[in-house]
């Protein structure tokens, strides 16, 4: 009895292993299904190196742009699996041209998944994420489930977990000598048989790993298992599509009866659309109702009473409380009423003297990262500490009271001293990767091509935002790698020490006041352009003109022995290893040089220089 007990055991163990189903659902479905991810338990492999494949876009056109996709290196994409006609990690792919992608498969829990992680670029739902980015390779339902908080939290730089659909092969499995299990998306116009004569296997075998019945229907936007009996290779011979544009993408089947559970489903739905749309028409009413009344209301007080300007205010957590500047009007008015404006807070610690030499080890020189600029904890966290001149302390604090922006280092608290009234510190958030200066001075790996140029963007759009969506600008930033710090994500902040409004005073002195603004916008354009040849060489321009002078091969200022070409490969940053694109360099470079003409006027605004690193990012 015993044996025969345990027989049972393991036959069931058994008929549980290597069992992978088909979800025909939508990636963007919010239901989960047996197939919606690929099951494990501790019987089963607990990890495997395996493929799935990935398709050549718009937006991922490239060796270099896949690899960075998948947390990769180029080189384990140009392998013998994908190397028949890609020869280089830069060369532009046909649209929809399939890449084997290898990845490392692991038994997490009651599933298995490829880990990856994504730096969210913003502007998309993370629907978009799963089933556009990521092709389908993991469902809408499992990417929210592996990131709970992202849809409350999600913006531009927040990391997201991608847990890829993958499978590992299992010993029990009915088809004999499996060694991958490589993950296939479908798409339009696809079909099993073209994937039978892609990988050189029979319809069956997919069906039967997939536990598909014989012409059962597959659908776009859904993932099946190729399973392989050697390392895969794709027949590019295969033609893409052999349909009419208009055919459905889907293998037509005999319809399937819906059961009685769907049809208690529908009912649901229908029910709850009906309670939504009472409960919206009811919403609709009330807020018509209440802005009658307000209007009433408003009405009423302009009769009685004279209006008050706006004021920003400060509040603090600290019991001290800094009153605020009244905020800049333009002459074209505000698309904000001045009820929003006046009911807007800002929110400013007052930090003791005493704290700061706690989180600094009181102003050790360990703790210095530049001149004035100190690193230090508190309650758990890093902030970075600026000391600056008490009468220059108002104006900073005026410069943040009115900013909002991803890419400029947040101010949290001010300090004012006991005793010396002649100086004040400022105390700002440190983002995790410290400044550009030291990253590029240690050759951190991370600093790849696309890293760069993505820095690039982010200082541009910070400076953009600063030179054109304030009121009034603010400008002559003191841009420079030391002052521009990065996230854990290597994505680039300002810090915004200090700063000089483009302010004018009356009619007479508008046309000086334009000069000034667009002499101080160009200085900072200057200073960007350093930035730039600090980014594509790592260099630090320590003589003061040694950057400038080493790319005036640019100018025909050099000796043309070797071209320009060599002469820019000797300019960029040896840690890269030659893996970036030749042209991006140059393009970077020429971009460079142009921001720091002699003559202002020659250099590029803001908006046009947004414009070039668009197109690399």
């Amino acid at each position: 009895m015993m044996i025969h007990f345990w027989f049972l055991i393991w036959l069931s163990i058994g008929l549980s292993l290597g069992e992978q189903f088909y979800d025909g659902t939508l990636c963007t479905s919010d239901v989960n299904l047996p197939g919606t991810r690929y099951t494990c338990d501790s019987f089963s492999p607990q990890n495997c190196q395996t493929f799935l494949v990935y398709r050549a876009n718009e937006k991922f056109q490239t060796i270099v742009n896949i690899s960075s996709l998948f947390n990769i290196s180029p080189g384990e994409l140009l392998t013998k699996n994908n190397n028949v006609i890609i020869k280089s990690s830069f060369q532009i792919l046909d649209p929809g041209m399939e890449i084997l992608v290898p990845i490392d498969c692991s038994c997490l829990g009651r599933f298995y998944e490829a880990n990856v992680s994504y730096i969210f670029p913003g502007n998309m739902a993370i629907s978009n994420v799963s089933c556009g980015v990521f092709e389908g390779l993991v469902k809408s339902v499992t990417l929210n489930e592996a990131n709970p908080s992202a849809n409350a939290t999600l913006q531009v730089g927040s990391v997201l977990r991608i847990p890829l659909k993958c499978a590992c092969k299992d010993k029990l499995s009915s088809i004999v000598g499996v060694r991958y299990l490589v993950t296939y998306p479908f798409v339009e116009n696809d079909n099993p048989d073209k994937v039978s004569k892609k990988f050189n296997i029979s319809v069956a075998d997919l069906w039967e790993v997939n536990h598909l019945e014989t012409l059962a229907t597959v659908y776009p936007e859904t993932t099946v298992l190729v399973p392989l009996k050697s390392e895969p290779s794709i027949d590019y011979d295969i033609p893409a599509s052999d349909k009419p544009p208009n055919s459905p993408g889907f293998v037509p089947t005999e319809p399937v009866e819906k059961s009685s559970k769907n049809s208690g489903l529908k009912k649901v739905y229908i029910s709850v659309s009906v309670v939504g749309f009472v409960l919206i028409l009811a919403t609709l009413i009330a807020c018509g109702l209440y802005i009658k009344a307000l209007k009433k209301y408003k009405a009423k007080n302009v009769n009685s009473s004279t209006p008050r300007s706006p004021m920003t205010s400060f509040s603090t957590p600290r019991s001290s409380q800094l009153s605020g500047p009244t905020p800049a009007k333009s002459s074209t008015g505000s698309c904000l009423s001045p009820d929003l404006l006046e009911s807007i807070k800002y929110s400013l610690g007052n930090y003791s003297v005493e704290e700061l030499k706690i989180a600094t080890n009181d102003f050790h020189e360990e703790t210095q990262l530049m001149d004035d600029v100190y690193k230090g904890f508190i309650d758990d966290a890093e902030i970075l500490i600026k000391q600056t001149r008490f009468e220059d302390t108002r104006q900073v604090i005026d410069v943040h009271s009115k900013i909002n922006h991803v890419n400029i280092v947040k101010l949290h608290g001010v300090c004012y001293s006991d005793n010396d009234f002649s100086w004040s510190y400022l105390v700002f958030e440190f983002p995790g990767n410290g400044c550009l200066r030291g990253c590029l001075s240690s050759s951190n790996p991370s600093l790849r091509w696309n890293c760069r140029t993505q820095i690039a963007f982010d200082i541009a759009t910070g400076l953009h935002y600063l030179h054109y969506c304030m009121v009034p600008p603010y400008t002559d930033m003191n841009v420079k790698s030391k002052n521009i710090f990065l996230t854990r994500n290597w994505r680039a902040k300002i810090a915004v020490f200090g700063a000089t409004a483009t302010v004018g005073s009356s009619k007479d002195h508008d046309n000086i006041t334009s000069i000034h603004g667009l002499v101080s916008e160009k200085e900072d354009i200057f200073a960007f352009g350093i930035v730039l040849l600090e980014l594509i060489s790592a260099k630090e321009d320590l003589e003061g003109n040694s950057l400038i002078e080493s790319i005036a091969f640019l100018g025909g200022g050099a000796s043309d022995q070797g071209g320009c070409f060599d002469h820019l490969r000797n300019f960029v940053d040896p840690s890269l290893k030659e893996e970036y694109p030749l042209a991006e360099a140059l393009c970077l470079a020429v971009l460079a040089k142009a921001c720091i003409e002699d003559d202002p006027l020659h250099r590029p605004s803001m908006d046009d220089i947004l414009k070039v690193l668009a197109r690399m990012v």
